[in-house]
Parts: C-alpha cells; sequence; structure tokens
C-alpha cells in the first residue's frame, strides 16, 4: 500500500524508476547467426555525449602511447635490458601497470622525467623515462580518470599544452645526440632506402587526438585557448599537472 501511494503521489518518480528497469533489461536480436542479447550499461545514464567522446578520446591516446611505447623497446632493446627485464613485454607490462612512481625517475614527473631520457649521462631506461614522463601528462590532462561522467570537467589548456609537449619529445627524439653523433633513442628511420615512419604517423594521431578533445572543452565552455609560440628548437616541456581547472 505504501509502496502505491508513493507512485500514485509522485508519478514522475514512478516513470523514473519505469524507465531505469526498462532501461537495464536485456534487449534480443535475432540475426544471421541467431539470437544476440545485449545488457544496457546503467552508468549511460550519468553520462552526456561528450562524455562518451572523451572516454573514447582517452582510450584512444592511452593505446596510441603503448604502441609507441612497444615500438620504442622494439627499435631500443638495450633500453628495457637496463633495468634487467627478461623480455619486452615485461618492460611493458611494468611501465602499464598503473603507477608512475619508478624510482630510476629520481622522483621527477610529466616534462622532468621525459628530460630524462635526453639527458647523455642518464644511464637509466631512456624509453620509461620519455614514456612515463608523457603518460603523465595526458593522465593529468584527463584528470586522472579514465571514465567521465556528467559533472566532471576538463581543462582544455592542459589539453593543448599535452598535444605540444608531445610535438617537443618527438623533436628531441629525432635530434638530442651523443658526442659521437648518434640519437640516444631511435625512433624514425630517414634512410631513403629503408624509411620507417611509424612513429611520426602514431605521434601525429595522438596530437591530432589532444587537440580535438581541446577543442571540444573550449567550445563547450566558450572559452579560449592560449595558444604559445616557442621554437621547436628550444622549447621546454609546458605545465600540464600543475595548471588548476578553470
Amino acid at each position: 500500500m505504501r509502496y502505491h501511494a508513493v507512485m500514485t503521489r509522485h508519478p514522475a518518480f514512478f516513470l523514473f524508476f519505469f524507465a531505469f528497469f526498462l532501461l537495464d533489461g536485456c534487449a534480443t536480436r535475432v540475426g544471421a547467426g541467431g539470437q544476440k542479447e545485449e545488457r544496457f550499461d546503467p552508468r549511460y545514464l550519468a553520462k552526456t555525449e561528450i562524455d562518451r567522446v572523451i572516454d573514447a578520446n582517452r582510450a584512444e591516446v592511452s593505446a596510441g602511447l603503448r604502441r609507441v611505447a612497444e615500438k620504442l623497446y622494439r627499435r631500443n632493446p638495450a633500453e628495457w635490458k637496463k633495468a634487467g627485464h627478461a623480455s619486452l613485454d615485461s618492460a611493458l607490462k611494468r611501465l602499464f601497470a598503473g603507477g608512475l612512481n619508478f624510482p630510476e625517475l629520481e622522483g621527477q614527473r610529466e616534462g622532468g622525467a621525459a628530460m630524462l631520457a635526453f639527458n647523455p649521462k642518464y644511464q637509466g631506461d631512456r624509453v620509461l623515462a620519455v614514456m612515463a614522463g608523457l603518460l603523465g601528462m595526458v593522465d593529468a590532462a584527463f584528470e586522472h580518470k579514465n571514465d567521465f561522467y556528467v559533472f566532471d570537467e576538463l581543462n582544455e589548456q592542459k589539453l593543448y599544452n599535452c598535444a605540444r609537449n608531445v610535438e617537443i619529445a618527438v623533436w628531441k627524439m629525432s635530434s638530442t645526440r651523443t658526442a659521437d653523433g648518434q640519437t640516444l633513442l631511435v625512433s624514425n628511420e630517414l634512410d631513403p632506402n629503408n624509411p620507417n615512419l611509424s612513429f611520426e604517423r602514431e605521434f601525429g594521431r595522438i596530437i591530432g587526438l589532444l587537440d580535438f578533445m581541446a577543442k571540444i572543452v573550449a567550445d563547450k565552455h566558450g572559452r579560449s585557448i592560449t595558444r604559445l609560440t616557442q621554437s621547436i628548437a628550444t622549447a621546454v616541456f609546458l605545465p600540464v599537472g600543475a595548471l588548476g581547472l578553470k
């Protein structure tokens, strides 16, 4: 009786729960291969379309960074061996285990960690250093979240700065060399007889995703992005985590 009274007095309350249980139910479709059952995820009730775009963007950027890390380890096998790993897969597993506080990074994060990879005196795993730095920047740009909902906010300047930092990392990989002219990290192969520009393409995709997300967030809030001008030859990594939400 009490339940009936609540539903009678508050029809909107009834409609909400009716919709919730309807959406939470199973929908069955019949196709060429037989029946396929699909279940609605109730989390989507708390997500806007933009939240879903952010989720997808975040996942794509993270997947792209993992592909870059694997490529770097394949082209620089001496780096994962420095830490005593038995295999490339072992090094990747450690890098993407979820934490970025690696002892060999000497407490550095984001730009500071990435810069270690381009210091000729650094004796640690250079791939881990640059990738941990980039992963930290991306994590900060997405406010340390992987899943976004209605009340979550992003900062367009963080995303923009993060994209520029990826550009800086790409340039440093190709230009920072030892005293005898060897690159500290082998990435693109510019030999006209055997070119390999897969790094450039993957990094370009990541940069595009970050810039796209920065524009969406800026447009959503009616804000503008401060576009910093600096020479790529003397560029320094821009702040990401140090910036606060507007």
